[in-house]
C-alpha cells in the first residue's frame, strides 16, 4: 500500500502526522496552564491537593505526547530535526528542563523528607507551565519567521549565532504566538477544572479567571493571526527558495480545507469559551480541545504543503529547509507509515483509559483516599 505512494506523497502523508501529534500536544498543555493557577485557584493545602490530583492524572499524556512528536520528527525529518534541536540548542535545553523538573515535581512534591520543601516543587511546576510553554510557543514561531542557520551540500549544519535560538525571543511573532498558547493553556486549564474537579470554590475561581484569560487568549492570538497572514514567508521551487509577499494567506486561500479547518477550529474554541462563561457549561473543554487540534493542524499544514519552507533560514535563504530536502529516505518513510497504522488504536487506548479516569469528578475524600497522592 504505503510502497506504491510517491516519495512526496510519503512526506507530506508524515508532515500530516507531526503536525497532527503537534496539535494534540499544544491541547494537552492545559496541564501546564493549570499549574500556572495552582496558587491562584488553591486557598488551602486541600485545595492544592484536589489541583494537583486532577492535573497528576493527566501530565505524563503532555510529557508523552512532546516526546511523540520529537521522535516523529527526528525519524521523519532528521535533517530539520538536526538543524533545530541541535542548532538552537540554548532554547530546546531551556525547553527540556522546564519539562524535567515538571516530572520531578509530581513524583516528589508529597514525598515524605524530601529535601527541597512542597512550595520548591510547587515553583518549579509554575515554571513549567509559564516558561516551558512560552518558550515552545516561541520555538514553533520560528517555523514561520526562521532561524538562523546555514546547510551545507553535505547536509552538515551550523548556527551563526552564539545565542543558539535564544535569539527568537526578540522576533515579536515569536514572542506573540509564545504567549498566545501560554494563555490558551490556562483558558483551556480552567475549563478542565470545571469539567474535572468537584468543589465550588475552585469552580468559581475557575470561571473568574476564565474571563480574564480569555480576553488576553482572543487578544493575542487576533495579533498572531494578522502577524502571519500579512507575512512574507519562504517558497520554493525546482531552482531553489525564494520569498512570497503573503505566503500564508496564499496557502489558505489556495488549500480551502486548511481554511476551512482553521476557522471551525477557531469557532469551537470560541464557542467553547462562551458556553463555559453564559451557560455554566462543564463540556467546554471537549469543544475546547477539539477546536485547538484543528486550527495548530491547519497552521502547521500550511508549512509542508503548497511549496512552502517548513523551516526559512535567516541567515542564508538557500539554506532552508522543506519536507523533500530535509526528510528521511523513500524507505524509511515506507517502513514508518506500515507502524503508523497502529496510531489510531494507541488513540484509542489512550480515549478509553481517560474515559475510566473521568468516570466521577474528583474531590476531596478522594484526594485523600488515593495511596498514590501527587
Amino acid at each position: 500500500m504505503f510502497g506504491n505512494l510517491s516519495y512526496l506523497t510519503l512526506q507530506e502523508y508524515w508532515w500530516f502526522l507531526v503536525a497532527l501529534l503537534g496539535s494534540l500536544f499544544t491541547f494537552m498543555t492545559f496541564v501546564q496552564g493549570g499549574q500556572t493557577l495552582l496558587n491562584k485557584f488553591a486557598k488551602s493545602n486541600d485545595e492544592k491537593d484536589i489541583i494537583i490530583a486532577s492535573l497528576g492524572r493527566k501530565w505524563e499524556l503532555t510529557f508523552t505526547t512532546l516526546v511523540m512528536f520529537g521522535g516523529a520528527l527526528f525519524a521523519a525529518f532528521p535533517l530539520f530535526y538536526a538543524v533545530s534541536f541541535g542548532g538552537a540548542y540554548f532554547v530546546w535545553m531551556a525547553i527540556l528542563f522546564c519539562f524535567i523538573i515538571q516530572a520531578v515535581s509530581y513524583e516528589y512534591r508529597k514525598k515524605p523528607n524530601n529535601f527541597l520543601g512542597q512550595k520548591v516543587y510547587e515553583v518549579f511546576l509554575y515554571i513549567n507551565g509559564s516558561l516551558g510553554i512560552i518558550l515552545i510557543g516561541i520555538a514553533l514561531g520560528t517555523l514561520f519567521t526562521g532561524g538562523n542557520f546555514i546547510v551545507t551540500n553535505m547536509n552538515l549544519s551550523a548556527w551563526t549565532l552564539p545565542t543558539r535560538g535564544l535569539e527568537a525571543v526578540l522576533n515579536p511573532i515569536n514572542v506573540i504566538l509564545g504567549f498566545t498558547v501560554f494563555f490558551l493553556a490556562r483558558v483551556q486549564a480552567e475549563m478542565y477544572f470545571l469539567n474535572n474537579i468537584n468543589n465550588e470554590k475552585i469552580s468559581f475561581r475557575a470561571k473568574t479567571q476564565l474571563k480574564q484569560d480569555a480576553i488576553l487568549f482572543i487578544g493575542f492570538f487576533v495579533l498572531f493571526v494578522i502577524s502571519l497572514l500579512t507575512a512574507t514567508g519562504a517558497a520554493y521551487n525546482a531552482n531553489g527558495f525564494f520569498t512570497v509577499k503573503y505566503k500564508f494567506l496564499l496557502n489558505f486561500l489556495n488549500s480551502p480545507v486548511l481554511l476551512v479547518s482553521f476557522l471551525i477550529g477557531t469557532i469551537m474554541v470560541l464557542y467553547a469559551i462562551f458556553i463555559s462563561i453564559f451557560k455554566n457549561s462543564k463540556k467546554g473543554i471537549w469543544f475546547s480541545g477539539i477546536g485547538t487540534v484543528l486550527v495548530v493542524l491547519s497552521l502547521l499544514c500550511l508549512l509542508g504543503f503548497n511549496n512552502t519552507a517548513i523551516y526559512p533560514s535567516i541567515s542564508n535563504l538557500q539554506s532552508s529547509l522543506n519536507i523533500q530536502n530535509s526528510s528521511s529516505s523513500k524507505y524509511t518513510l515506507v517502513t514508518m507509515s506500515y507502524v503508523s497504522l497502529l496510531v489510531p488504536f494507541v488513540l484509542a487506548y489512550i480515549i478509553f483509559v481517560w474515559r475510566i479516569m473521568d468516570r466521577k469528578k474528583i474531590t476531596l475524600d478522594e484526594v485523600k483516599s488515593d495511596s498514590h497522592g501527587y
